[in-house]
Order: C-alpha cells, then structure tokens, then sequence
C-alpha cells in the first residue's frame, strides 16, 4: 500500500517553522513521507528559497528522524501551489501566519483559499501552536457529507493520537431546518468505530459552540461548508469564524476532498 504524503507549505517564517513540527508529527504518526513545499514567486530569489528549503528539511529530520523528508520549490503563489500538491497528499498543513498574511491578519487567503479548494484536508496550524497539548479531538457535524468525511478524519486522527473525541451537533437557534436526532447523529459516529465518543447536541451558533468545547482541544475538526452554507460557498462563515479564532490546530475538509 501506498502512503500518500504529509505536505506542508514553508516559507522561512516562525509560523511555518511550527507548521513543519506539526506536519513532521502526523507523517510519523501516519507512517508516511513529509513533503516541504516552498512557493517561489516572480522576483523572488532562488538562492534564498533553496536556502529556507534545506534549513526546514533539516529542521523536520531533527524533530522526526525516522520520518523520509524531502523539500521542493514550485514557481507560483502559495495557494495554487499547494493546492496542486493536495492532489497527492493526506493531508496539506500551513501556519495561519506567514505565506504572505498580513500583519495582525489569523489566516489570509492562501488558508481560505486552500480550506476552499484542496482535495484532501487542510490543517491550519497557529504560530504559538494553541493547545498542542490538548486531550481531545473537538468535530463539528451535521450530517452533511463534508462533515462525515470530517467525522472520519478526526476519529482516525484521535486513533493515531490516542486521544478523546468530542462530536458537536450545533443546532442554529429559530430553524428546524436539517435538525439531527440523537439517534442519528450516534448512528453515524458508532458507524466509524467512535464508541467511546461524546456526543453532545446543542442549540445556538455552531462555531461559538465549537470554540467554547474546544477549550482543551488538540485539534478541531469539521467540513469546509455544511448543510447550511449559501449554494455556491465553498467555504462557510462556521469553518471560516473557527479558522480565524480557534486556539489549537484546525482541520478543515474541503468540498473537493470528498467529490463535493
């Protein structure tokens, strides 16, 4: 069997450098290569990218010597080039500061962009890594295909990690549009081998209900856009309101990653 790659987009930042820790960790875990991927933009030195290359290369071996590392530069912006390289991957990573954020920005738009297009999961990882000693995994889920497929990532990913799992079915207030029942939404976690999981349901915003039951969280799970997302989004105002304030690592599941 054929282990796809673990991708993380570098660019010599603080942020990126934290991106390579997480990235080198979940290829270990996941017994697969890690792939370092720098966007050279035009007018950018090469001397100076191949430089960052072989600095974070080394860095990843350092921190997991039994994990194949390898380091590429691709012509083009971050997000097109990452996103071509998600075609190949188990999972792209990036620092939500860094590939070109602005100053006092969470996550610019190579992170928005790639939430909204790759074809596998995007991990947006904070520059101080949040609670990277957090105990659980924290899912969103509303039956949607997107957050089944987030269902299975994070069940798998609290496997590896030996970690509990949280599944939040948030209800917005004054719709009974899409409700689940307890019983679904059970269903579908025992379904995936979440035996163990809690389960909580709930009535109010889901993105301020993921964030405050994710206090402790290790990372944070859920689908680029759900079951209420405008026709036509690829990313919605929950995936993007978690991404822009959430304290641990956050996966997020675009539609592409699963035939959407």
């Amino acid at each position: 069997m054929i282990h796809k790659p673990v991708v993380v987009g570098i660019d010599g930042s603080p942020a990126a450098d934290v991106a390579v820790k997480w990235a080198a960790l979940e290829a270990a875990a996941q017994h697969t290569d890690l792939r370092l991927l720098y966007a050279l933009g035009a007018g950018e030195s090469a001397a100076r990218a191949a430089d960052i290359v072989h600095r974070s290369v080394t860095h990843a071996r350092g921190l997991e010597p039994g994990v194949t590392v390898d380091g590429r530069i691709e012509n083009g912006v971050p997000s097109v080039v990452l996103e071509k390289a998600s075609g190949d991957a188990a999972v792209v990573v990036i620092g939500s500061r860094g590939l070109g954020v602005m100053v006092g920005a969470l996550i610019g738009s190579t992170g928005l962009d790639l939430a909204a297009n790759a074809r596998c999961p995007v991990v947006v990882v904070r520059p101080d890594l949040g609670s990277m000693a957090g105990v659980r995994v924290v899912i969103g889920y509303d039956g949607s295909r997107a957050s089944e497929t987030a269902l299975g990532f994070g069940l798998d990913y609290a496997r590896r990690h030996d970690l509990a799992v949280r599944v939040v079915a948030a209800q917005p207030e004054g719709t009974e549009l899409h409700r689940l029942t307890e019983t679904e939404v059970r269903d579908a976690v025992h379904a995936r081998g979440g035996h163990d999981a809690e389960l909580i349901q709930i009535t109010g915003h889901p993105a301020e209900h993921i964030l405050r039951l994710a206090a402790d969280a290790n990372l944070i799970v859920l689908g680029a856009r759900g079951r209420g997302g405008f026709a036509g989004m690829l990313i919605g105002s929950v995936s993007q309101t978690v991404l822009h304030h959430a304290d641990c690592p956050v996966a997020v599941i675009p539609a592409a990653a699963y035939g959407g």
